[in-house]
């Protein structure tokens, strides 16, 4: 299905770098709502929700109707990315979003980290990126090695996945978590409390 041209109250959104500074706009505002979100009283429940949702419940949090707003919210996030994603490719279709897709999503939190929006911008730009850097490398190790070159092409997938199964071993609060760790670190130095 081919997406009409983005428009903007009366502007025409035509061109790429217009479309951008809107997404970027966007993006801004959402992380925003996002972080002010967490400072208020349904911050604090959902924060209490993931850590213990048994002992939220005891303190008289309504799990139910705060785990349907969670996921309202976050279809609203998913919602208007969709729609400016739509626009940026000009078509929809179901065939875009293959199993693959939904893995680098789920890849993107776990390295980023769960329950922080500092990760989920660092797990989306690392996971972003990461194909990119693997292709590189693999093209420069198929010049390297060119009787090698399908082998570098599969490894691009294993490397992945070692990367997924690499950050819930050994890191599995995710990206977010070391650098709160490592903040601390310099907060706190020269001395070790």
């Amino acid at each position: 299905m081919s997406v009409p041209q983005a428009t903007l109250g009366g502007l025409v959104l035509d061109r790429e770098r217009l479309f951008y500074y809107v997404v970027l706009v966007t993006a801004v505002l959402a992380v925003f709502a996002a972080l002010n979100l967490f400072r208020t009283r349904i911050g604090r429940a959902f924060t209490a929700i993931r850590d213990n949702d048994r002992a939220a419940a005891a303190m008289g949090i309504n799990v139910f109707a705060y785990k349907l707003l969670s996921f309202s919210i976050s279809a609203f996030y998913a919602g208007v990315a969709g729609a400016l994603w739509a626009y940026a490719s000009g078509v929809v279709s179901a065939e875009r979003f293959t199993l693959l897709l939904s893995v680098e999503y789920l890849a993107m939190i776990i390295v980023g980290g769960l329950g922080s929006v500092l990760g989920s911008i660092l797990g989306a730009t690392v996971i972003t990126v990461l194909p990119e850097g693997l292709r590189v490398a693999a093209d420069y190790m198929s010049q390297v090695l060119p009787q090698a070159t399908h082998l570098f092409l599969a490894m691009r997938f294993a490397v992945f996945g070692l990367i997924i199964v690499g950050f819930l071993m050994l890191e599995p609060q995710g990206l977010a978590d070391r650098w709160r760790v490592i903040k601390t670190y310099f907060n706190t130095w020269p001395f070790r409390y």
